[in-house]
């Protein structure tokens, strides 16, 4: 069901957020809970998963996420600093030592705001705080959601380390 890769890369995090004592939460949009689901595959994620949102639009942002950290205006979506938002604001909420934030445009098209299918912004906030661009040039939805994920857990281990 989940995409070999994907699985490996969260088997990774979820051993060096175990060995480590810490937590996650994920606030994840265009992976549509790919993460999550990734993170809690892996036998005794509830050692470290605290929890996650699918944000896929501005109502479940503000349905779903709190107001521990300022809101970046305007709050344009698939961008570096509302991924880095994403971030810090899921481990508040969710008292986490680490948190994920994604937002991207899967395809087949673009998004409203002008970037190309296969654009991604990755973030993780936390003891060592990193963001990352991805951008696959591919307009495949599937491919790219699972990119996108492994990006993000990807992230999360390279900052584990």
């Amino acid at each position: 069901m989940l995409d070999d890769t994907l699985l490996a890369t969260a088997r990774q995090a979820g051993d060096l957020l175990v060995r480590r004592g810490e937590t996650v939460g994920v606030a994840e949009g265009s992976c549509g809970g790919l993460v999550s689901a990734a993170l809690l595959a892996v036998p005794g994620a509830s050692a470290y998963y605290r929890g996650g949102a699918v944000i896929y639009t501005a109502a479940a942002v503000r349905g779903l996420l709190g107001d521990a950290v300022p809101r970046p205006e305007p709050l344009r979506g698939a961008s570096e600093p509302f991924a880095r938002w994403l971030a810090e604001e899921i481990s508040a909420d969710l008292g986490a030592t680490w948190g994920i934030g994604e937002g991207g445009a899967t395809g087949p098209s673009g998004n409203p705001y002008g970037d190309p299918p296969g654009h991604c912004w990755t973030a993780v906030h936390g003891p060592s705080p990193a963001t990352r661009h991805l951008l696959t040039g591919d307009d495949d939805r599937l491919a790219n959601m699972t990119a996108f994920a492994t990006a993000a857990l990807t992230l999360l281990v390279d900052q584990l380390r």
